[in-house]
Order: C-alpha cells, then sequence, then structure tokens
C-alpha cells in the first residue's frame, strides 16, 4: 500500500495529477506504476538494439528440402492426437491504410474542375491508375456496382472518369460500404465460383487443414469489441459448410486487447498530455499488448499467423510448411524436455554437458558464455534449466523481396548476450552507419508465421509476461485534434514480447506470405482466381 501511495504522490508531484485523473485511470485497470514507468521512458528514450549481424542461412536460419519438411509435418501428424492444437490471429486493426490513397484521392480531388487522369498527373500518384485498371476484378466490384445502379438511374450514361470517383465514393462512404473503417477481417477478399470469402472465413478453412487433432479445431480472433459482431457474422455464413466438408468440429473464440495495456501519451515536453476537456489521453498499446492474449489461451502448441495474410489457393502448399514448422517444434521439446527431466531427477553426469551445450548452441542458438567450462556442476546445471525451461517459437522466414517488415537479427544485449531476434527498422539507430549496414545486409524477413509451445516440461502454463524484454517498445509521433503527441507502444508481440523465448528461425517459400496491405494488393495472382489453374 505503501509502495502505491508513493506512486500516486509521485505523479500529483512530479506530472500535476489531479484526484479527477485518478478518478479516470480507475475503471481502466491501469496500474499506477506502469503509468509512471511509461512516462520515465518518455523522458530518458529508449536505448535502440545493438544488431551483431544479419541472421542467414546457416548463421541462425535453417534451410530444408522439401522432404525434410515432408518428415517433419509426417513426425506432427503422428504426435497431434495427443495434444491441444489452437490458432491465433491478432485481427483488431481497422483497414484504414489498405485504402488510405483512395481517401487522400476522395479528400483532395477536385471533382467539379479536374478529371480523374488530371489528379493522378497532379499528385503522381502511382497507386490509383493500378487499382482502376483492375476494378472488374476486385471480388466486392460486382456489390458495389449494383448499389450504384440503384443510387444513380443515369450511372451507364456517366463519363468513365465520374463513375470511378462514385464506385470509389460508394465503397468508403459510412452510408453504404465504410471499408476503410471496418476490420481487414470481415472485407470481401476472395472470389469463388459461387461465393466470396473473407480473411476470417480463409483463416477457418486453414484451421481445419493443419492446427486440428481428433476432427476439433480451435480458433482464436483478438478483435475490437465493437468489431466482434461482424467477425462472428462472416464466421457463422460458412462454419457449417467447412465442418461438413472437413469432418472437422471447429471452436471459434475471440477476445479483445485489455484496456489495463493501454499506454499514456504525452505531449512534446514529455509531461502528460490532455484533451479539450483537460482529462488524460490512453492509446492502445499496439499489438503487443497481445502478450496478455495469448498468456490466457491453453493449448499444447499455437499457430500464430495476421490476419491478412491468407491465399486463394496452395492451401496443401502452405499446410505442408506449417506441419512442418510444428514438427520442427515438437522434435526439439521432446530433446528440451529430456535434458530438463533429467536434470530434475538428478540422474545427469558431468560428461554429458559438452554434448548439451552443443545442442543449445548449434540447434537452439542459444549463446553459451565463456568462461562455462570453470562453472561447478550445479551451477552449470542451473545455467542450464534456466535456458531452456522457456517458451519455444519455430518462426518461418522468407527470403527479402523488398516487402516491408521486420527481419531476422542476431543481437547484443547490454549485457553482452547474444541472441537471435526479430526486429523492426524503427529499433535501429539508422544514423550509426555500422549498424545502418548490418540492417541492410538482411537476407529474410519475417512474415508472422510461427508456431509456438507455451508449457513447460512439467505441463505448466509459462506465464508469457515474465519473458518480455521491457526495453524494447517504441514511441511514436501522432497527433491529436490539431495537436501533437507522443505515444508509447509495448514490445511487439513478436518483437521484444517473445524476446526471452528460444528461437529458431526456418526458411519458408514466398508462396507462405501473401498479405494484403493495400487494397491492390488483392490484384495479385495469390489472391485472383485463376491462381493455380
Amino acid at each position: 500500500m505503501e509502495e502505491n501511495f508513493t506512486t500516486k504522490d509521485n505523479l500529483a508531484k512530479k506530472y500535476g495529477f489531479t484526484e479527477a485523473d485518478f478518478e479516470q485511470i480507475k475503471p481502466l485497470g491501469i496500474a499506477l506504476d506502469k503509468i509512471e514507468g511509461e512516462l520515465l521512458l518518455f523522458k530518458s528514450g529508449i536505448p535502440k538494439i545493438t544488431l551483431e549481424r544479419p541472421a542467414t542461412i546457416n548463421d541462425g536460419i535453417l534451410k530444408l528440402s522439401t522432404t525434410e519438411f515432408q518428415e517433419y509435418a509426417d513426425y506432427f501428424d503422428s504426435k497431434k492426437d495427443a495434444l491441444k492444437l489452437k490458432k491465433f490471429v491478432p485481427a483488431s486493426g481497422a483497414a484504414s491504410r489498405m485504402f488510405k490513397f483512395l481517401s487522400e484521392f476522395l479528400n483532395d480531388f477536385d471533382h467539379e474542375n479536374e478529371t480523374v487522369n488530371a489528379y493522378i498527373n497532379r499528385k503522381k500518384d502511382k497507386n490509383l491508375p493500378i487499382f482502376l485498371a483492375g476494378i472488374e476484378k476486385f471480388p466486392f466490384y460486382e456489390e458495389i456496382k449494383t448499389k450504384l445502379k440503384e443510387l444513380y438511374e443515369n450511372y451507364y450514361s456517366l463519363e468513365s472518369h465520374e463513375k470511378s470517383y462514385l464506385f470509389i465514393k460508394t465503397m468508403l462512404s459510412s452510408e453504404y460500404f465504410d471499408f476503410a473503417n471496418k476490420p481487414k477481417g470481415v472485407l470481401d477478399f476472395h472470389r469463388y465460383e459461387t461465393e466470396i470469402a473473407t480473411p476470417a472465413e480463409e483463416h477457418l478453412n486453414e484451421c481445419v487443414f493443419y492446427a486440428s487433432a481428433n476432427s476439433v479445431s480451435n480458433l482464436h480472433f483478438t478483435v475490437s469489441d465493437h468489431h466482434e459482431k461482424l467477425f462472428q457474422n462472416s464466421i457463422d455464413s460458412v462454419k457449417q459448410k467447412v465442418e461438413r466438408k472437413s469432418k472437422t468440429t471447429v471452436y471459434v473464440a475471440y477476445s479483445h486487447q485489455d484496456k489495463s495495456t493501454d499506454t499514456i501519451a504525452v505531449a512534446p515536453n514529455n509531461l502528460p498530455f490532455r484533451n479539450e476537456n483537460n482529462q488524460l489521453v490512453f492509446r492502445p498499446g499496439g499489438h503487443g499488448a497481445l502478450i496478455k492474449n495469448l498468456n490466457d489461451l491453453d493449448a499444447d502448441v499455437l499457430f500464430i499467423k495476421n490476419i491478412d495474410n491468407v491465399i486463394q489457393n496452395h492451401i496443401q502448399e502452405i499446410t505442408l510448411y506449417k506441419k512442418g514448422l510444428a514438427g520442427i517444434l515438437l522434435d526439439l521439446q521432446q530433446k528440451i524436455f529430456g535434458i530438463l527431466k533429467t536434470i530434475e531427477n538428478e540422474t545427469i553426469k558431468e560428461n554429458t554437458i559438452p554434448e548439451i551445450t552443443e545442442f543449445m548452441e548449434r540447434k537452439l542458438n542459444i549463446d553459451v558464455i565463456e568462461d562455462f567450462q570453470k562453472y561447478t556442476l550445479a551451477n552449470k546445471l542451473e545455467f542450464i534449466k534456466n535456458k531452456l525451461n522457456r517458451p519455444i517459437r519455430v518462426c518461418g522466414m522468407v527470403k527479402n523481396e523488398g516487402e516491408p517488415g521486420g527481419g531476422p537479427f542476431w543481437v547484443r544485449s547490454y549485457k553482452g548476450n547474444v541472441s537471435l531476434q526479430i526486429v523492426e527498422s524503427a529499433q535501429v539507430d539508422v544514423h550509426n552507419s555500422e549498424q545502418e549496414q548490418i540492417l541492410k545486409k538482411a537476407t529474410h524477413f519475417n512474415p508472422v508465421d510461427l508456431v509456438c509451445a507455451t508449457k513447460s516440461y512439467l505441463g505448466e502454463k509459462f506465464d508469457l509476461t515474465q519473458f518480455v524484454d521491457q526495453s524494447t517498445g517504441f514511441i511514436v509521433h501522432k497527433n491529436n485534434k490539431g495537436k501533437d503527441l507522443k505515444g508509447y507502444e509495448l514490445p511487439g508481440l513478436w518483437n521484444g514480447a517473445m524476446a526471452k523465448w528460444i528461437t529458431i528461425f526456418v526458411e519458408v517459400p514466398l508462396v507462405t506470405f501473401n498479405p494484403v496491405k493495400t487494397v491492390n494488393d488483392l490484384l495479385k495472382p495469390a489472391h485472383q482466381p485463376q491462381y493455380g489453374n
């Protein structure tokens, strides 16, 4: 109680918090010491990560043949019936970025005095021509066209640029389709012969292929609370059909980003930012907040994949690689558990220690300290147990083809330890030429294709919040009704939030990575009906 009083006292004295502020905070469930820590971070700044070198093939990234992937997939299949499997899909974000260039067009287009082509030339817009050239290939084209014919009797007699303008306006209008304000997961992504599928539905389709055992599959979405009904409607429309076809019962669950993980915003002077009502402003903590949601799940194997990374075809190929990653996970976990159990049973021999440390370094990418051999047997075993008794993640990595996204690197901590991490460019000091060069040498990047194990060798769930590197968050610059502010985003879910996990990187082919970052990505072959025909 005294510590809480001190924290409250500090917030009042140093930052001007009032009783009204504390009353505002109480229902949010945000700990006062968490707020104080964030305010200190804004003042001190977040240290940049120190890159040692990029992770490459045979130096942090495992490369397997198709045959080897098949062997691991078969191994997973042989073990899965004794396990509880679950697929975890972060899906709370709105699609605003997906339609950003179209929103900008509506805001800046002088409808009365210029044509769409004139706007394209004036703005040197490269995205709008692609959108218009492929407009009939979008899965939502027919539905919007039907609405346009209903709204405008003379639609077919209009000039093409007028039709284009009305199409975009109707598509983004809050009165009609409101695509930019809906979550990506419920938008039309893929057109099939008899139906149109959303990403949520495609994840349901995928789930029964690789995240199922004993004719049961579990799928978990993290969504915004006000969007949950949209997801339920999307899933409910196809769930029975998927279950009937796959002979698998699918349990779908939803969770929301906990308000207690929201972070305080500050003004440019690092004092708490206040809105027009003189209230404190709290912002969602980013996808790193979802480590709490992940922590609440009970599963032996967790598959993690982003909501927009779905594909129209090649499901068998994707299944092979997802199962392969899971097979690698189970194989390594079995060896790790074997070592930990011999330590627990006190049956480990001194002469087996070199073999264990070689396994740790070569197979698990664990840095064994230089003077390890000088340790007593008891200290050696304590070190090994500490390093091995952790959650495990096997992450697919694709060759760098210029797509944006974090990448795999060897990172040196302030204590001097080197570990494998997924690093975002924002975490790197690009003003340091040496660090910038290492960043540029990355050969692979992170497609968010993870298979995780979050239970110990005793079958107990790890507390995942204990394996977060709290020093790896982000300070972001935002705007609130014309006023500049700074926000703090928690260590990313697959970045700092999993920094202290056992980490394995495996190269997977590009076919497994088909994100939809902008609406034009839906025109790529992976999202069009003819792909693979």
